[in-house]
């Protein structure tokens, strides 16, 4: 077993002011040995289990044929997503012959097993050869010559491969991606690329969240109010919401099944069903009918323990089962309140006449009835890790999310287990503490966080470590509305989960991964994903701080980049960089005023970021965004939020501590300023709190009847400096700006800003804090 070896980057880069699994036995004994030739790293990612140089290589042209046997489907189809790809990254066009000879040959080489995903790569003068027992292990060698075919961002020319060797296995049978479409729903088309980009990358596992409270998006044709009802929430005032048709899931599957992508349907109960109950309140614990949930959070609506609510919940599964042939169903079994079961006196009865001691038990009973159920039809259980609590059914494996513990107790245990810990697989936690991020969670995990996690913990018994089967990322939407802010949470990080899960353990190395990533950014780029530039965007940090620099006619500017690769090039004369501009090497000094341009470029001179901005003008060092203020310190949930919950464009976003709208600005330099003004957005307070988490909220008092921004120095006990009321929230837009003079202070001190609503008053946060300097005559 291997944890994160001590070397390898884990802590975020500081952020600077800016504008086996049974699939082991499948390496066969292959050392994990990478020998690589002199000068660029080969570009396959994931790493291959074992790769060696030979002499010699080939030149593919346009028009180059890619021969499978005769009457060979997988094959075909292997060769028909090859050739699609690399003519859509490089503009080479390959041609696929069914029998006969090509520069590039599949063939089938030995007996498919169950799960065999092996393949093996010859490349050589003569001819490139893949070979493998499965469709799967076609589909991968191809994948892996699709990126040995598009080595750089050259379009329209053939590309010359150095001979080489490649005998290939996956670590891990689970190489997994849960997308939410039950808290905003996606279209087919955003989850097709997803699939393609899982496929390329040697991931084999998609788990849909179909259900929760804010909707269920699975047709269910014996109950169709299920979407009829479920699907659909009040937004404000507007409706939001839509589902998936029986046709259209099973379209997507075998779209999947063609790209190696197993779909696994995620049915959410005992909790998370106030859709469901919405919709059928009869299968509810109190008879009531709820709407469905437009707050983000834990609701209390529970499925009731019934005969009845079983046989509804079976026959549910009965069609998902009908639609999705993957060998697990998800049925959740996170975050169950059990305050329903508690009240209602017949579950009470329920337990006592089943001879069950308390409701943790009573969930563990209602999962091994549809255990049972699926076990009946030739399918296993799986669920999150809450499932172990109160005892875990014989036939359960676990989803462990709330950290590793879960998956230590279950594999412990003789449990199968996937690994999928937040915070570092949560992929809604934002990449960097950058203002230009979209929605999401704040804590914060970058590529190299997320490059560096090994999923098989060291607590696990060695006798035991076949049980774990993988790992898998997880992207929840409740504050991701658009298909672009998902492939930015997405990628780069699934390349990183990819190697995590497929590459021998002991192999990874941050450096050479990096090289790698290099040319599949220009892949994502080529394939319309938009992909993430958070590790390789130019962070700047004024040396000195603020204060000293407004005193002087220069400011020093220092850069950065989370991700050590490529090389900083800057501008100071209002252009944009290029490959030829000057290159950073220590801090910069410029005349107070100029703007600083800058990227990161890769060794071809192609940008790995969109260029950033830095403006060096007293207004601009003096201006501060939400994502540049500190939440202040106690317990919260810190988030990125956007302006309206369903917003559909990439508009303001304020980053905060949702039980206390309290920020510090530092390092104000309050000697030199006289005035402040605060744009602030009105948000929806839509978020189903657990009573704990309601007794934590911060309620201020506020000296005015709608609230009021209140401003101290020296910290939040510190002397009010500012304050002013904030507008009648029905004759106002939910987006303003405040001002008010700020009193004299003799020295640089930090700014408390809080926001004092009435109690159950609506949420505000801070988009940008803007100081006024002083008057110098």
């Amino acid at each position: 077993m291997t944890g994160p070896s001590p070397e390898r980057p884990r802590g975020r880069q500081k952020r600077s002011r800016s504008g086996g699994s049974r699939a082991a036995q499948g390496l066969l004994g292959l050392a994990a040995m990478v020998l690589t030739a002199a000068g660029p790293a080969t570009p396959v990612l994931p790493r291959p289990a074992h790769l060696t140089m030979g002499t010699g290589r080939i030149r593919v042209g346009a028009g180059a044929r890619i021969a499978v046997p005769a009457g060979d489907a997988g094959a075909m189809n292997a060769a028909r997503r090859m050739a699609e790809i690399v003519a859509r990254i490089r503009g080479l066009a390959l041609t696929v012959v069914e029998g006969g000879d090509g520069v590039i040959r599949l063939e089938r080489s030995g007996k498919a097993l169950p799960g065999d995903e092996r393949y093996r790569l010859d490349v050589a003068a003569a001819g490139i050869r893949i070979a493998a027992a499965s469709d799967t292990g076609l589909l991968y060698g191809a994948m892996t010559l699709a990126q040995l075919l598009t080595p750089d961002a050259r379009f329209g020319s053939g590309v010359t491969v150095q001979a080489m060797t490649i005998e290939d296995a996956p670590r891990f049978a689970w190489r997994g991606v849960m997308l939410d479409v039950a808290r905003h729903m996606q279209p087919i088309a955003s989850i097709e690329r997803v699939i393609d980009m899982m496929a390329q990358a040697k991931l084999n596992r998609l788990q849909l969240h179909l259900t929760d409270d804010q909707g269920w998006r699975i047709e269910i044709k014996r109950y169709p109010d299920l979407t009829g009802i479920g699907a659909w929430r009040d937004a404000g005032g507007s409706r939001y919401g839509g589902f998936y048709t029986q046709d259209e899931l099973r379209a997507l599957v075998t779209y999947a099944a063609a790209r190696g992508v197993t779909i696994v349907p995620e049915i959410d109960l005992p909790g998370h069903a106030q859709a469901a109950i919405a919709a059928h309140p009869e299968v509810g614990v109190l008879g009531d009918r709820p709407p469905v949930s437009g707050d983000w959070g834990i609701n209390p609506y529970l499925f009731d323990v019934t005969d009845p609510s079983l046989d509804f919940v079976r026959n549910v599964l009965d069609e998902v089962m009908a639609i999705f042939p993957s060998p697990y169903i998800h049925i959740g079994g996170d975050e169950a309140l059990k305050d329903q079961w508690r009240a209602s006196p017949a579950v009470q009865a329920r337990m006592k006449a089943l001879g069950i001691a308390d409701e943790e038990r009573l969930q563990s009973w209602f999962v091994e009835q549809l255990g049972q159920h699926l076990a009946r039809h030739g399918r296993r259980l799986i669920g999150w890790d809450e499932i172990l609590e109160g005892g875990l059914p014989a036939s359960a494996s676990v989803m462990s999310w709330r950290g590793e513990k879960g998956a230590i107790e279950a594999a412990n245990m003789g449990h199968d287990v996937v690994l999928s810990p937040g915070p570092v697989l949560y992929f809604d936690n934002l990449q960097s503490a950058r203002g230009d991020e979209p929605p999401g969670r704040m804590k914060y995990q970058t590529l190299a966080d997320v490059y560096a996690y090994d999923p098989l913990p060291r607590e696990i018994a060695a006798s035991k470590a076949h049980h774990v089967l993988g790992a898998q990322a997880n992207l929840w939407a409740e504050y991701m509305v658009t298909p672009e802010q998902r492939e930015h949470a997405l990628f780069p990080r699934l390349a990183a989960l990819a190697e995590m899960t497929w590459s021998p353990a002991g192999t990874r190395d941050w450096p050479d991964f990096l090289s790698r990533l290099d040319p599949q950014m220009n892949r994502y780029v080529r394939q319309g994903v938009a992909v993430a530039d958070s590790a390789f965007a130019v962070d700047f940090t004024v040396i000195g701080g603020v204060g000293q620099a407004l005193r002087g006619p220069r400011v020093s500017v220092a850069m950065a980049r989370q991700a050590p690769y490529g090389t900083i090039r800057y501008t100071t004369d209002g252009s944009a960089p290029t490959a030829r501009s000057r290159a950073y090497a220590a801090p910069v000094t410029v005349r107070s005023g100029t703007v600083l341009r800058a990227a990161d470029f890769a060794p071809d001179g192609r940008p790995l970021a969109a260029f950033r901005a830095f403006d060096t003008t007293p207004a601009a060092l003096l201006t501060r965004s939400s994502a540049e203020l500190v939440p202040c310190p106690g317990p919260g949930i810190l988030l990125r939020l956007p302006l309206t919950r369903d917003a559909t464009g990439n508009g303001p976003a304020h980053s905060m501590n949702i039980f206390n709208p309290c920020w510090t600005y530092k390092a104000a330099p309050l000697d030199q300023v006289d005035g402040i003004a605060v744009t602030i957005g009105r948000l929806p307070r839509n978020f189903a709190l657990r009573q704990e988490q309601r007794e934590q909220v911060v309620w201020r008092y506020t000296p005015s009847h709608f609230g009021a921004l209140i401003v101290h120095g020296g910290g939040c006990d510190g002397p009010a400096l500012a304050s002013t009321p904030l507008p009648d929230p029905s004759r106002s837009a939910n987006r303003f700006t405040l001002s008010a003079p700020l009193s004299r202070s003799p020295s640089e001190s930090d700014l408390c800003l809080t926001i004092a609503p009435p109690v159950g008053g609506p949420l505000y946060g801070i988009d940008t804090v803007r100081l006024t300097m002083k008057d110098r005559q």
